[in-house]
């Protein structure tokens, strides 16, 4: 379907992203609304709102005229393959990703990446200023914009620019190592209202200001330059509804029963779904996992982990080697674990649609959810809002961002190798009772607290 053309030439509400919330249909003639709980809370609001969506479509060179789609008004912001390299693969991917997860891997920190960074969120600032009312309200989003708050305030000084940063923020003694550490937080800065996933990000992003910017305490919050600067906690979540509805479906209750008769003999079956990056710990939970059968050889015989790595950033040298390194793990376990009609890790290496990931969250007993370093994790509320009967064990890394909230979640140091392979060995035991125990409250708490709620508390901040 053609893209309609955008009839509204300014808003009062702007959000503005790397990333538009549609792609190309493949054919390349029309559009599709992106799946996701961001997008899924945000277009509600910005159809009451008439508001406008400002961001890159993911390809290069690929800049249509702003249009309409699926009630929302989108611009694009152009990007060349070059820049495409050194702004979003090199500096967001090699500097900033690494840095801001604690520095699992080490930072490149280059100048040739840095000013296409400067120019890119000027162009962003730019695009936002061009569809907000002067005294309209910009909501940005991310690691990749972060000096947009302080380009729009020079460009719409009366504006209200709020900024959510979806993954941590990190120490400063890590954060001082980013040769443009000042400029970034100049850039924050220029924000109303900064939002942080937990309340350890806000303590490190003030430490931060008030050590390498102009910032000044104010209370909890900060002044810069007389004005205030608001540092709010808005932990994100999901549409809970929607995955507690689908996993009550008939058809993904037959898809949940068929995976598990295909993973029989199995008794437990165990589940992974990340993003095939190395902040995910999937590697050290394979190694816990070799643990686990060595120890305990009687429970692990029964049980079945299925590891759901999908593809990311592929391009770059640190993905390529932590999908070796993981496929190679797969392997061992496999080749030593293994017997015939048996297969201790079913590996996919792809991306599951909705209904599928909603199945096999069904399907398992036990959800591994262990990040290194994580901004959130939703991965691990999904899987609770869609255990409906309060059955399953979620093992949660307590390095995520989420278990701040998910206190019954057995939780986890995921560098603890022993203690992980101790972990598993009590999750595929667990009777139902303690099941219950754990879930119960967990779906109590995702359903009360979801996307929704989330997104209003940050724009209630803002129209404060």
């Amino acid at each position: 379907m053609p893209a309609v053309p955008n009839v509204s030439a300014v808003s009062r509400f702007v959000v503005v992203a790397n990333r538009l919330p549609v792609t190309r249909d493949a054919e390349g003639g029309g559009w599709t609304t992106s799946a996701g709980g961001l997008v899924s809370a945000l277009v509600p609001i910005l159809r009451e709102r008439n508001g406008v969506w400002v961001g890159w479509t993911g390809a290069p060179d690929d800049a249509p005229d702003p249009f309409d789609h699926d009630g929302m008004h989108l611009r694009s912001v152009p990007l060349d393959a070059e820049e495409i390299e050194q702004y979003y693969l090199g500096f967001c991917n090699n500097t900033l990703w690494p840095l801001y997860h604690n520095a699992i891997r080490s930072p490149d920190y280059h100048r040739h990446w840095w000013r296409p960074y400067e120019r890119i969120n000027e162009r962003f600032a730019a695009a936002v200023a061009e569809a907000l009312e002067p005294r309209g309200t910009a909501w940005v989003h991310d690691y990749q914009l972060q000096l947009v708050p302080a380009a729009l305030r020079r460009l719409r000084p009366e504006s209200t620019i709020g900024f959510f940063l979806h993954i941590p923020f990190p120490p400063v003694e890590l954060f001082a190592y980013l040769p443009w550490r000042s400029r970034v937080l100049e850039g924050l800065l220029g924000a109303d209202v900064l939002a942080f996933q937990t309340r350890q990000s806000i303590t490190n992003f003030r430490d931060a200001a008030l050590r390498y910017s102009n910032a000044e305490p104010a209370g909890d919050d900060l002044a810069v330059e007389g004005r205030r600067v608001r540092l709010q906690w808005a932990p994100i979540s999901i549409d809970a509804d929607r995955f507690e509805t689908a996993a009550g479906t008939p058809d993904v209750i037959e898809t949940a029963a068929r995976l598990r008769e295909s993973l029989a003999p199995a008794d437990t079956v165990m589940l992974g779904v990340d993003r095939l990056d190395y902040t995910k710990g999937i590697d050290h939970r394979l190694r816990a996992l070799q643990t686990f059968h060595e120890r305990y050889p009687e429970e692990a015989a029964k049980t079945v982990l299925v590891q759901v790595a999908v593809p990311s950033r592929e391009k770059l040298i640190q993905y390529m080697e932590q999908r070796e390194r993981v496929e190679r793990l797969v392997g061992q376990i496999n080749g030593e674990y293994g017997r015939p009609g048996y297969t201790p890790v079913v590996y996919m290496y792809r991306h599951l649609e909705f209904r599928q990931l909603v199945a096999a969250y069904r399907a398992a007993d036990v959800m591994i959810v262990t990040p290194l370093a994580d901004g959130m994790n939703l991965v691990a509320k999904e899987y609770i809002a869609s255990r409906t009967d309060d059955d399953g064990l979620l093992v949660l890394s307590e390095f995520a961002g989420a278990a701040v909230e998910l206190e019954q979640a057995v939780q986890v140091n995921p560098l603890n190798l022993d203690g992980l392979a101790d972990t598993l060995r009590y999750a595929v035991t667990a009777s139902r009772e303690e099941q219950a125990r754990r879930m119960a409250p967990l779906r109590k708490g995702v359903r009360h607290y979801d996307v929704y709620r989330w997104s209003r508390g940050c724009l209630e901040a803002l129209d404060a």
